[in-house]
């Protein structure tokens, strides 16, 4: 059963299943892709505890190996409900025997969502419950409905003026990049910009980028807590995302190693672990 909150202006809705937020809509409008199968059946899922892809779907860790696919599995779980009031909500997830064949770390993975006016904020809280050090990657996926024509709408970064991709090949990282076409900032959105799967930008000097509609801007991400960003969507699909990251895909000569991994973190024990972004409606 999905649970919702609210505040005077936003309703959002979220699916225990994965803790996704399936919808975020004001009176008029959805802000949140609706989840067509024909394209994408998802929302807006969370990513732990790796982003991306494992080379091979692999890794070692003290000399034994672990399959684990694309994102991790957060996203299939089911998370419990610790704590609910009508504008913010607090999902858990704790490592179990399932997750310890997969990921050999025991651990309490937090997701709280609040709205305030018209800014919905997501905190990720990741507790080591374990004696070792913990790596883990997290990340978030939302995906953001854009109804009419794709190449009406653009990104506008606070502070890049040239965005740098790193280029994905069989869904690993390759040592090939590329720049991409902007105006100060601006983006101009254009399928043909994902015809080599997501843009994958490792570093950025923004804290937050804008989606606007024919140069009106009407949904702003924020993501002082995330260095790395992926913008994905698919061939004629109605929809973006902007997805803030800590951590992303191996690339093709990754040694497998999880503690050697580029961008993993390493938790120490009892530790915790908190990053958060935001998503605010203009209008």
């Amino acid at each position: 059963m999905n649970i919702t909150i609210k505040n005077e202006l936003l309703t959002a809705t979220i699916n225990p299943q994965g803790a996704e937020l399936n919808s975020l809509k004001s009176d008029s409008h959805e802000y949140i892709w609706e989840g067509n199968p024909e394209f994408w059946g998802k929302h807006s899922p969370i990513l732990f505890p790796i982003v991306g892809t494992l080379k091979n779907n692999l890794y070692t860790y003290k000399d034994d190996a672990y399959h684990m696919t694309r994102h991790g599995f957060a996203r299939d779980n089911q998370f419990t409900i610790k704590h609910h009031t009508d504008n913010s909500i607090v999902f858990s997830l704790t490592s179990n025997q399932d997750t310890l064949k997969m990921y050999p770390f025991e651990f309490e993975l937090e997701l709280k969502y609040t709205l305030v006016n018209t800014t919905l904020t997501l905190d990720y809280m990741v507790t080591n419950k374990g004696i070792d050090s913990m790596p883990f990657s997290i990340g978030a996926h939302p995906a953001f409905a854009l109804p009419g024509n794709f190449d009406d709408y653009s990104l506008t970064f606070e502070k890049d003026k040239t965005l740098v991709s790193t280029q994905l090949e069989n869904d690993l990282l390759s040592n090939k990049t590329i720049s991409l076409p902007t105006h100060g900032g601006k983006l101009p959105l254009s399928y043909n910009l994902f015809k080599n799967d997501a843009l994958i930008l490792k570093s950025t000097s923004s804290n937050y980028v804008d989606i606007a509609k024919n140069d009106d801007p009407f949904l702003r991400v924020t993501y002082n807590d995330f260095p790395h960003l992926g913008i994905w969507t698919k061939e004629n699909a109605p929809f973006l995302c902007i997805e803030p990251w800590q951590g992303y895909s191996d690339s093709f000569d990754s040694n497998g190693n999880i503690l050697d991994k580029e961008g993993i973190i390493l938790l120490k024990s009892a530790e915790k672990f908190n990053a958060g972004f935001s998503i605010q409606i203009f209008h």
